[in-house]
């Protein structure tokens, strides 16, 4: 079997971590695994960019005919027999498949807006999807939108995101104030990083506490907003994106995400492996994710994220039952191992 994972760009996100992660995984599960990057490397691309079977096509339009036939070329000299396209890198693998390359589509539905599927466009992927061999979505609410809107007759499978475990030394995070919160979000309005605030503005009306915000800058209105935001607070710190969040997730003590929607967030499961107690809005698959082991509030309320925050920071040992709690209940069912046997049986089904 030999797979090649194509992604627009390797910044850290979701599906660019996911892109990754199945690189590196089926390098001893296949006959071969490619890693393509379209648009932009990014900071994920850093520890990979001297491996022989990663490829940056500089795409610079949607039908950039040169990127085309680089990708082209790519699959044909590595011999692959099935593009595995993450989000909406599916576009590039069509127009390839178009022009005559033979292999089969997997389309990889990360798409984060759950919550507002409605609002969702539709063409032109209706029309081009069916030259998927079939779609893999991170939640059912996804499976259900692909079979009612995209009418898709083909082999379907959810499939649960995973994280790499890796034993790297916890980092130091700023600030002096006996609780840490961390939330990994990129700078996206529907994470809601506003509410956040709001909430840490009524903990630290009582509590020495500081909250550590990692994630993406997008140069645009709502970042440049929130970034004025956090430079009025001084127990609030932004690291920006970083190409491992694992190391100073290990010295926070509660991982917060405060998000309007969600599909299957990676920082849920990266929160419960470097075992913290976990807050989150109960959207996407969250509840999924957490089961039993941590606090579920509805999405938009700043007194509701305060108050769980409030129920650890008082009761330590709960805290410590939930994280512990979390931390294996991740390792079963969000594993490697696992995820990726289900993954190698849908592609040999095809």
């Amino acid at each position: 079997m030999r797979v090649l994972q194509l992604i627009d760009s390797l910044h850290p996100g979701g599906a660019e971590r996911m892109a990754l992660n199945y690189f590196n995984a089926l390098k001893d599960r296949a006959g071969k695994s490619v890693l393509v990057a379209t648009r932009e490397k990014g900071l994920l691309a850093k520890n990979i960019k001297d491996d022989p079977d990663f490829y940056f096509l500089g795409r610079k339009s949607i039908f950039d005919i040169s990127a085309i036939r680089k990708l082209n070329g790519i699959i044909k000299s590595n011999e692959i027999e099935f593009v595995h396209a993450h989000g909406t890198s599916w576009f590039l693998a069509v127009l390839c498949k178009l022009s005559g390359s033979e292999f089969k589509i997997i389309w990889h539905d990360h798409y984060g807006n759950s919550e507002f599927l409605e609002k969702r466009k539709l063409q032109p992927l209706k029309m081009l999807s069916r030259y998927f061999a079939g779609i893999i979505s991170v939640n059912l609410q996804l499976e259900k939108w692909t079979k009612e809107k995209l009418e898709f007759n083909k082999p379907l499978l959810v499939l649960p995101n995973f994280v790499q475990i890796k034993e790297e030394e916890a980092k130091e995070l700023e600030g002096n104030e006996d609780y840490k919160l961390i939330c990994v979000a990129n700078l996206r309005p529907q994470k809601d990083h506003q509410t956040l605030l709001r909430a840490f503005d009524i903990l630290k009306q009582k509590y020495s506490i500081s909250l550590y915000l990692f994630g993406r800058d997008f140069q645009d209105t709502y970042s440049k907003d929130l970034k004025e935001e956090f430079r009025k607070r001084k127990e609030v710190y932004y690291y920006g994106e970083v190409a491992s969040v694992f190391p100073y997730l290990k010295s926070a003590d509660i991982g917060v995400l405060s998000s309007l929607s969600e599909g299957l967030p990676l920082a849920l499961i990266e929160y419960g492996l470097a075992g913290l107690a976990v807050v989150c809005t109960d959207v996407g698959e969250c509840s999924e994710v957490i089961g039993i082991h941590g606090k579920l509030i509805p999405p938009g309320g700043a007194e509701s994220i305060a108050k769980v925050v409030t129920t650890y920071l008082e009761n330590p040992e709960m805290r410590k039952k939930d994280a512990s709690g979390l931390n294996k209940r991740v390792k079963e069912l969000y594993s490697e191992a696992g995820i990726l046997k289900r993954y190698l049986n849908f592609f040999k089904e095809l």
